[in-house]
Order: C-alpha cells, then sequence, then structure tokens
C-alpha cells in the first residue's frame, strides 16, 4: 500500500479551542475575506460553522502528534486534490509531527489552487459537476504512517496521499474560485491500516440558517429596566 504524495506549504494554527474540531488533529476555518477563525457551533453531536457567501476561505490542518498523519481531505463529498466523489483510500495532504496545513483552494496542479470561497448551492463546484447531495460539509479522513524498520530519509512536511428545520434562505455550498499559486511536491507514504485513525466532519451554512435551524442562538437584547414602585425616600425637585 505504498503511495505517492504531495507535499504543501506550511502555516499557523489557530490558537482559539472554540474555533477547532478533531483530535489526532485539528480542523479550523479561516475566513480570508475577513480575517478571522470561523467560531464552531455545537449542535446534537455535531459541529457547524457559519460562512458569508461571497467570502473566500482556507481550511487548516493542525497535526496534534509527533509523527507524520496523511489527511485525505474533502469539501461537499469532493476530494479537493483530484475532484472525485470523495473516499478515504484517495489521496491526501502528509502533514509533518506538530505541523499545521492551510489548504486555500481546490487542487489544480503541482503549483495552482482554485481559491474556496461560500456561495450558493447552485454555484458550487459539486453542483456543477453534478454531485449536489453532500453539499455543506468539510471532511477529513486521518491515517498514521506504517512503521518502518530504517528510515529512508527525512520525513515530508507534508503532502498528498494516493490509495430539518425550514431554512431561512438557499443552502450555500463552495464554489471554485480564482487560481493561487500553491507549490507542492509527492512523497512516500504507506498506510498503517486501511481505514482511517479518525474522521472528522466540519458542516457549515449561512449564519441565517443555523439561526433559523436552531443550531446557533442570538443574543437576547438587554431589556431597558423597569420603573421601581419603590425607589426610595422623596429627594428635593431640580
Amino acid at each position: 500500500m505504498r503511495l505517492r504524495n504531495l507535499a504543501g506549504v506550511l502555516a499557523l494554527a489557530c490558537s482559539a479551542q472554540a474555533c477547532a474540531v478533531g483530535g489526532l488533529a485539528d480542523l479550523t476555518v479561516y475566513d480570508r475575506t475577513e480575517g478571522r477563525r470561523l467560531p464552531v457551533h455545537w449542535h446534537e453531536g455535531r459541529a457547524y460553522v457559519a460562512g458569508k457567501p461571497g467570502n473566500e476561505y482556507q481550511i487548516s490542518l493542525r497535526n496534534n502528534l509527533g509523527e507524520d498523519l496523511l489527511a485525505v481531505m474533502s469539501v461537499d463529498g469532493v476530494n479537493i486534490l483530484s475532484g472525485e466523489t470523495a473516499d478515504p483510500s484517495q489521496g491526501g495532504y502528509v502533514l509533518g509531527a506538530r505541523r499545521t496545513l492551510d489548504v486555500q483552494g481546490w487542487r489544480k496542479s503541482l503549483s495552482q489552487t482554485a481559491a474556496f470561497y461560500f456561495t450558493a448551492r447552485p454555484d458550487s463546484y459539486a453542483a456543477r459537476t453534478g454531485r449536489p447531495d453532500d453539499v455543506g460539509v468539510i471532511g477529513v479522513a486521518l491515517f498514521r504512517r506504517k512503521p518502518q524498520e530504517v528510515s529512508s530519509g527525512p520525513a515530508p512536511i507534508a503532502g498528498r496521499g494516493a490509495d430539518s428545520a425550514k431554512q431561512a434562505e438557499a443552502q450555500i455550498g463552495t464554489g471554485h474560485g480564482r487560481r493561487e499559486t500553491s507549490h507542492v511536491r509527492t512523497v512516500e507514504f504507506e498506510r498503517a491500516t486501511a481505514l482511517p485513525a479518525q474522521t472528522v466532519a466540519l458542516y457549515y451554512d449561512s449564519y441565517r440558517n443555523l439561526v433559523a435551524r436552531g443550531i446557533i442562538r442570538e443574543p437576547v437584547p438587554a431589556r431597558a429596566p423597569l420603573p421601581r414602585p419603590f425607589p426610595g425616600f422623596v429627594p428635593d425637585p431640580a
């Protein structure tokens, strides 16, 4: 089960625990347009983030282990590297120990990606390629590396392994945006197991829809103090 992989560029992880989900690795979503990590909202055992239509975003994955991990990643049920309908046996990114990978878009080549952006469901890449059923979820299947008796060299830094309530508005998905430079290289990764060591799912929709579905509760506005029937002694008039 020896596979070829892509190595990518690393960046900083989200420090706020309220922004991350995971275990072996922490998954976060960063709104590139507004420059902020999206907070995670938990509802019935699932994690959600609210995306703003039109905004570009990136997926960040932080390896919490002292060993390499292979992360097979999907958006809206589509493998972000190959464009295939996602399956854990497909290609992914390899994260070095304690390192973080920022993924800004669909992989177009060893040097380019097409930016992720929140958009109306019909404009999502999945819907435009005839696969709208799984729009609204980011998935990561994590694999550990099979132990080797003799190391063949330094570990790769990062890479790709081959192997309802009524909504207030239309559901959003992820579009296929502008081309950006993003250099990667191929590396080798042999999976320790055929099945993932862990699978992480992060659901998303617009803020309005998540409020309508009861996933996000809007803050209750402060109420003006009520008049007091017995406020105290009689003061002199002004």
